[in-house]
């Protein structure tokens, strides 16, 4: 590939290599074209070559979005990141070794920079820190995150000795949207019952008047005042005398099974007073 002379570019590379004189415009070699380059996902002075399909990308995630998208389903794959070997420098378009400088240009092609991940990031705000538990890079300051051996994931240090752990319960989809949560850019929420899913898809069950989790029906929510509200209803409405029967219910909180009188608005638990059952028999030997 063609090498080009960065300072046929843009004067102001040129006066860096001078020295940059007393100009408040003056800017350094490593520093050029920072936050001017990238792709929605990141901010960053190269591509990427995908070994997988040999084609250059900005990032993984536009890897991942052209290969999904193409027709034949043999022919999509996602890239590995730390299988990356090649950069592309996105000033001089000098292909070479991955590394944070050019070597054509002196460009830094990061200002954060991960060897062993293969990732760079001008933004730096985003407090980006590399897990070596998890094996990947995370985001949001590494003070303020720990790394939970039995889920196998980096939480907030607020979940520290504060959540139900489920084992690898981040190294799998998200329940909702279906998106693989260990290595996902958006933000995470653990549940009641230890499972995880995206905050965002946590916001829109809610917001459907969704309470139970997905994966094992648990009420996510603190649902007593639900239940005393049921309680009054049921009671305020009698069934026919031809419903006056019991069913053999199933509690998706507690785990037990028990009796309840039939009603159309739901069958209490007896063990922990939770409407939120299933009915596993259904009555048909009553009298």
């Amino acid at each position: 590939m063609e090498e080009h002379d960065v300072a046929a570019i843009d004067p102001k590379l040129k006066e860096a290599e001078n020295g940059g004189g007393n100009s408040i415009n003056s800017i350094s070699k490593e520093d050029f074209g920072k936050l001017l380059n990238g792709c929605d996902h990141y901010r960053r002075r190269c591509k990427l070559r995908a070994p997988c399909c040999n084609q250059i990308f900005t990032c993984r995630h536009c890897h991942n979005e052209a290969t999904s998208a193409l027709s034949n389903p043999n022919e999509r794959h996602e890239l590995v990141r730390h299988e990356v070997k090649r950069v592309i420098c996105a000033v001089c378009d000098t292909e070479q070794q991955v590394s944070n400088i050019c070597s054509n240009c002196g460009v830094k092609f990061g200002e954060y920079f991960c060897n062993t991940c293969k990732f760079y990031d001008d933004d730096t705000s985003k407090e980006q820190f590399h897990c070596n538990d998890c094996g990947i890079c995370r985001v949001g300051g590494r003070e303020n995150f720990f790394h939970c051996q039995k889920c196998g994931s980096c939480y907030s240090v607020g979940l520290r000795g504060n959540h139900l752990c489920v084992e690898n319960s981040m190294k799998n989809h998200c329940p909702i949207c279906y998106e693989f949560l260990f290595d996902s850019i958006k933000g995470t929420t653990i549940i009641k019952c230890g499972h995880t899913m995206h905050t965002d898809c946590y916001t829109d069950m809610l917001n459907q008047d969704q309470y139970r989790c997905p994966i094992c029906s648990k009420s996510v929510l603190n649902m007593s005042r639900t239940w005393e509200r049921l309680d009054q209803e049921i009671e305020a409405t009698a069934m026919p005398e031809e419903y006056h029967y019991e069913v053999l219910i199933l509690c998706n909180d507690c785990n037990t099974t028990g009796k309840a009188f039939f009603h159309i608005f739901g069958h209490k638990c007896g063990h922990c007073n939770s409407y939120n059952t299933r009915v596993i028999s259904n009555g048909e030997n009553h009298q």
